[in-house]
């Protein structure tokens, strides 16, 4: 369809990264009944981006260029993810402990909650699965535990089910995570944006209730600080220094991954803010930006690398399993916040995001309720949740191949 060289290949890639932030952006401005994709409206461009070009694109490079543009697009959505966790970290410091010890107890239950009846909803779907496919056992199995990794959008996961399967049943992984995937990053945005329309809630009211859990937390330091530099890039970068170091830390085959390593750093920051009199928090303008910017790179870069395979591995049934995996955890874990554990709207929905795992889906839904003090409760389920589904889907593997 499109003709492309090697000398060009690279270039189109670059004005197609820019294309996706513009078009995305656009299209997540579209508001139906008062509801938009936001900023997932890249993460669908780079989809529709990935299926129409790289193909065409990585034919016409050698295969040191692809490997070369492939490279790139894994570091634009790490670096970007870095970003994202870190600026939340530090914004949702302040806060954090006092929310914590508040509804550590229910933070910690709905976490596991979210994970193990998304883990039990995979082993149905794998039970039900086997009348009405021509899979072995242990490929659909694999299969249904890569759909498990992407319907909750766990690369940790996703990491740990391709590190258990036997080497052969690796691309059945992969396959299940790629079709999963999308609805599990548009199916949360949604979400977090419908509920607060169909109960019909006061948002003020709702703002108001969890703002007042993160009053008076952070203690004022009456001398005077001294800045690194004026933006405070360099406590920021420090901060995500000793969150990949910390991230790669393992403890068998378990580790907090960048992801959380650079949540819990840049919240230890956010938290203690100055050390002695030297400032360690950067400008909240900045920090909000680099959020921004962190969440736009890694939707980018997620979604231009699974849609170069989204078509060929698309299939109905594995699509629905994946949706099925995705709303029920996320149903379980929101009637049981509300009705049981009984936290206000906005740290349950806050709640949801960590438990679900879904980065798109904080940003949305701190766009939907116009406070940051959401990254709290996400802050705080986020940890149990990332643990969680890691050993669950192992267990799938073991007891089910």
């Amino acid at each position: 369809m499109f003709t492309f060289t090697a000398s060009t290949g690279v270039a189109f890639m670059m004005l197609c990264l820019f294309a996706v932030i513009a078009l995305g952006y656009l299209i997540g401005r579209i508001t139906i009944k008062g509801i938009n994709l936001g900023t997932a409206g890249v993460f669908i461009i780079a989809l529709l981006f990935g299926c129409v070009f790289y193909k065409d694109l990585a034919s016409a490079l050698t295969v040191k260029e692809q490997t070369f543009v492939s490279e790139a697009l894994k570091i634009v959505e790490n670096l970007g993810l870095m970003f994202f966790v870190t600026a939340v970290g530090f914004i949702a410091g302040p806060g954090f402990v006092s929310n914590f010890k508040k509804n550590f107890k229910s933070y910690i239950l709905l976490g596991l909650v979210i994970i193990v009846s998304g883990g039990l909803t995979c082993m149905g779907c794998i039970l039900v699965g086997r009348n009405f496919t021509d899979l072995a056992n242990d490929e659909l199995t694999a299969m249904m535990s890569g759909i498990f990794s992407g319907a909750l959008t766990s690369t940790p996961a996703f990491s740990a089910a391709k590190g258990t399967v036997a080497a052969e049943l690796v691309d059945h992984v992969s396959t299940g995570y790629g079709i999963a995937y999308l609805f599990g990053v548009v199916g949360v945005v949604l979400f977090v944006q419908l509920l607060p329309k169909l109960m019909r809630v006061d948002v003020e009211e709702e703002r108001r209730k969890i703002i007042a859990a993160d009053t008076g937390a952070k203690k004022i330091y009456e001398g005077k600080l001294i800045d690194m530099d004026d933006f405070g890039f360099m406590p920021f970068a420090l901060a995500v220094l000793l969150g990949i170091a910390v991230g790669s830390l393992k403890l068998g085959n378990f580790s907090l991954t960048t992801t959380g390593g650079c949540l819990l750093s840049g919240l230890l920051f956010g938290h203690f803010s100055h050390i002695g009199s030297v400032n360690i928090m950067p400008k909240v303008t900045v920090l909000k930006s680099l959020r921004e910017l962190g969440l736009v790179f890694f939707l980018m870069g997620a979604g231009f690398s699974g849609g170069s395979r989204f078509i060929e591995l698309f299939q109905p049934v594995y699509f629905l399993y994946g949706m099925i995996m995705t709303l029920a955890p996320m149903i379980i874990g929101f009637l049981m916040a509300k009705f049981l554990l009984k936290l206000p709207l906005f740290n349950n929905l806050g709640s949801i995001t960590g438990g679900m795992t879904s980065t798109p889906a904080l940003g949305t839904l701190i766009h939907v309720t116009g406070t940051e003090a959401v990254a709290t409760a996400y802050a705080a389920t986020y940890p149990i949740a990332l643990i969680s589904v890691v050993l669950v889907n192992q267990l799938l593997i073991i007891f089910f191949s």
